[in-house]
């Protein structure tokens, strides 16, 4: 079961006002059907919301700790989790409230969270990318005007007629009983390119696309293709929400070519993937998370993650003294990140049903 947790004797002056309660525990949502795997944190606009049990305006203070540290920063991050949809949870957030944003949504037509209405499982590419750019204008409204999205989306190849794909026995949710059709204008076998649609629909509503961050998987798993290269990599990219923006630079530098000395981290960032046993997809590694909070924020700074999975950016806050928010649509899976922090980082994650 999901645990909602109040710890005592915090300071929640420091949190925004719409992020300073909890639902007293008799109001408390906890029917919400569990799901089998991690859908982000957001279901796809176009589909109508699972029910609410008309949520009551009762609310108390929401109390958070800062643990005694055994962390690399002098002070340990807390945070909170909201289950439930990533766009209404937003919708209901102050303006320009955090400092950066870390997050990886669900790829279009790779993997079958089996959550209704899930972003990912679009029927068309295009739709996938216009409920995205939906969803990132309300995260740009709660980005401070100084503030950065690092953004890391996969791509896909059309599924040449294909209507289906079995399960992976290291990732039972790449099995999907549907495929998408090949969109308009492409042809079987052809790369997608969703990450750069995704990017230029981004920038067209108003962010800047600022770079874009090869990262490459030195350990990733072969793919069984013999006509083209297997590939190893996926793309993050930094946007910001102004012209001006925060970029610790020096706290991301990397060991220079002679060994000598420092230098700025580049585009290209050799980082293995990291296995996590409960999830049911690949997640992301911490190591990837690191760089991009660390240049993005200072310590005490508000990060959010609305497609939260199994914690990574929850877990990478509380060891460098950050602030964080996570949304995830799954219960079981905020129940994964839970455990997660709990296990790994010795932190009790508070949590709001928003169902």
């Amino acid at each position: 079961m999901m645990r909602d947790v109040i710890p005592p004797d915090d300071d929640v002056r420091a949190w925004p006002q719409s992020l300073q309660a909890l639902p007293s525990e008799e109001h408390a949502i906890s029917n919400a059907p569990a799901t089998p795997a991690s859908a982000g944190g957001s279901a796809a606009p176009s589909e109508a919301p699972s029910p609410r049990s008309g949520r009551s305006s009762t609310m108390r203070p929401m109390q958070l700790f800062d643990p005694e540290s055994a962390a690399p920063s002098p002070s340990r991050g807390n945070g909170q989790l909201h289950v439930g949809d990533a766009l209404q949870v937003l919708g209901r957030m102050d303006d320009e409230i955090f400092q950066t944003v870390v997050t990886s949504p669900p790829y279009w037509g790779l993997r079958d969270y089996g959550v209704e209405g899930q972003i990912g499982a679009e029927p068309t590419v295009d739709g996938y990318v216009e409920h995205l750019v939906k969803l990132f204008a309300q995260v740009r409204r709660t980005l401070r005007s100084d503030g950065t999205l690092w953004l890391n989306i996969g791509d896909s190849y059309t599924s040449g007629g294909r209507t289906w794909r079995q399960a992976d026995s290291k990732l039972p949710a790449r099995g999907m009983s549907y495929r998408p059709a090949t969109p308009e204008g492409m042809k079987p076998k052809d790369l997608i390119g969703v990450p750069w649609m995704l990017a230029f629909a981004l920038r067209a509503d108003g962010w800047y696309l600022r770079t874009d961050i090869v990262w490459n998987k030195p350990n990733g798993n072969p793919e069984s293709v013999k006509d083209r290269p297997s590939r190893k990599h996926e793309f993050i990219f930094l946007l910001t929400k102004s012209e001006r923006y925060l970029y610790n630079w020096e706290a991301v530098k990397v060991p220079n070519d002679r060994g000598t000395g420092t230098k700025a981290r580049s585009s290209v960032w050799n980082i293995n993937t990291s296995p996590f046993p409960e999830a049911h997809f690949a997640v992301f590694p911490p190591a990837l998370v690191e760089p991009c909070i660390l240049a993005g924020s200072n310590e005490g700074d508000l990060v959010l993650d609305p497609f939260f999975g199994s914690g990574t950016v929850g877990e990478v806050c509380v060891a460098h003294g950050r602030r964080f928010v996570g949304i995830e649509l799954s219960d079981e899976y905020a129940d994964v990140a839970a455990r997660r922090l709990d296990d790994r980082a010795g932190y009790t994650l508070p949590t709001v049903r928003e169902w």
